[in-house]
């Protein structure tokens, strides 16, 4: 016989339940997927300044180039080099933020059309940090740099974008490319040091492109 004392238990126990998974929704790790470059470049210009001639006459030193790049550079050591850094902190995530890395990257032709979540994650708070390009330049008058462009997109509990920053983070280079008889091991670290230092750049400039729009 169902009384009305094991009704009114029964209510509690489904309303302390459903106090129970509102509390764990709310207290669930925020989650910041990362997601390393397709493609490395390459650009050396002369004194010619640019164009088709100049690019025949330094397409196989950038051939070279972007085979040493993707060594240093490759999926799994663009990660590392990010999660070697406090990305949470660096772009004021929630205390607390789950890093999901994804080997595999993104075809760069989609990156701007698609505009949802690129992980099957539901997660309540959810962001992304793509890397889109990594580009070395010689250029004859400003020498040699890596420049790296980075997309950050924050959303809520949808698919829809609350929030996006795209910008590149640049620095310069004094020991890459190696000639021949220097350090070539050297060379390429030096690519995974200022891929970092292109990151904190970037960083920073999110954070304060962030304080602006909150402001």
């Amino acid at each position: 016989m169902f009384s009305i004392r094991s009704f009114v238990a029964a209510a509690a126990t489904g309303v302390a339940a459903s106090v129970s998974g509102q509390a764990m929704a709310q207290t669930a790790p925020c989650e910041l997927h990362i997601w390393p470059a397709e493609r490395m470049n390459s650009v050396t210009t002369g004194l010619l300044g640019g164009g088709l001639l100049d690019a025949a006459l330094h397409s196989g030193k950038d051939a070279s180039n972007k085979a040493q790049m993707a060594s240093a550079l490759d999926s799994p050591s663009q990660l590392d080099a990010l999660q070697s850094l406090k990305l949470v902190e660096l772009l004021n995530r929630p205390a607390g933020t789950v890093i999901v890395r994804h080997e595999q990257p993104l075809e760069r032709k989609t990156m701007n059309k698609i505009k949802t979540r690129r992980s099957d994650s539901t997660a309540a708070c959810y962001s992304e940090l793509i890397v889109a390009d990594v580009f070395y330049q010689k250029a004859a008058i400003y020498g040699r740099s890596l420049r790296t462009l980075f997309m950050l997109r924050d959303f809520g509990n949808d698919q829809k974008i609350d929030y996006e920053y795209k910008a590149w983070g640049g620095n310069g280079l004094k020991l890459f490319p190696a000639k021949e008889g220097e350090d070539a091991i050297a060379a390429l670290n030096e690519l995974v040091s200022v891929f970092n230092k292109n990151f904190e750049e970037y960083a920073n400039n999110a954070r304060k492109a962030m304080a602006t729009k909150t402001s």
